[in-house]
């Protein structure tokens, strides 16, 4: 693995004659950032991840790892998908082998790599996402929490530049979510560029280095405090502005935060406000 910025120009994608989803959608995905791709549902973030990935070919516009462009060949899309991987949001979307180290060895046995190789894959994967323990486990046996972090293994196996997540915690509770968010950091130290969609203001805005709304059938990008706190940006994405933003600016207002940049979370709030002040 190894940090690769991936791009998209002008795309124009959608499903039904006459209909875009995506219309002119521009994406910059820098090497070795965590980026939050947001919006609200059938906005086209699962459409502009598919794009991203090659799974699906726009009507137009240009998606490049690099500067180089992904062409829609069939040795196009096989490089391609060794550098982009896609994780959909339901996990039994793509587990389909008898056990974990059998689904994620899938990909690396694809390519054709020696039997020692893939288990060097499989063996790296499994302790990135910290589910080794599953390996000799029958997948139709994991929580669901389990079968999201095998199916990223599955992934991850390829040893992709940029790892694009879809919904990654969606469905999972606290406990579930603070072990997929500690994998993921683990993730992008070890060489990959991690995009995650969500519907989690407050988690994009403490998680990510960069935040992308999908609105209007366009992308705006840009730092995460600056793009949540658009009141009229997250009116039109139908998306609510991240609690500590508005606490954060309420304390400032009262004279109890100096200025600067608003904390992102509930722990940089605290260490913000003055001795003394208790919340």
């Amino acid at each position: 693995m190894s940090h690769r910025a991936l791009t998209a120009e002008g795309l124009v994608a959608g499903y039904e004659r006459g209909r875009r989803v995506l219309d002119g959608a521009a994406l910059t995905v820098p090497a070795g950032r965590r980026l939050a791709l947001l919006g609200a549902n059938g906005s086209g973030k699962t459409t502009l991840l598919r794009c991203l990935s090659g799974a699906l070919e726009p009507a137009a516009g240009t998606v490049a790892v690099d500067g180089a462009r992904l062409q829609h060949t069939r040795r196009g899309l096989r490089a391609h998908r060794q550098e982009v991987q896609l994780v959909l949001q339901d996990p039994d979307d793509q587990l389909f082998s008898a056990s974990v180290a059998q689904d994620v060895s899938f990909g690396p046995l694809n390519l054709g790599l020696p039997e020692d190789a893939v288990r060097e894959r499989v063996a790296e994967a499994l302790d990135l996402l910290a589910v080794a323990h599953l390996a000799g486990r029958p997948t139709h046996q994991l929580s669901y929490g389990e079968r999201k972090r095998v199916a990223i293994a599955g992934a991850v196996a390829m040893r992709p530049c940029v790892l694009l997540l879809d919904e990654p915690t969606a469905g999972l509770d606290p406990s579930a979510v603070a072990e997929a968010l500690a994998a993921l950091e683990r993730l992008r130290t070890s060489g990959s560029t991690v995009v995650m969609s969500t519907h989690d203001v407050d988690l994009a805005l403490r998680w990510a280095d960069d935040v992308a709304v999908v609105v209007d059938r366009a992308v705006v990008q840009g730092a995460p405090a600056d793009v949540l706190a658009d009141d009229d940006l997250l009116a039109r994405a139908r998306l609510d502005r991240p609690w500590a933003l508005t606490v954060g600016a309420r304390l400032r207002a009262l004279g109890l935060l100096p200025d600067g940049a608003l904390p992102r979370d509930a722990g940089s709030l605290l260490a913000a406000l003055p001795e003394g002040v208790t919340p």
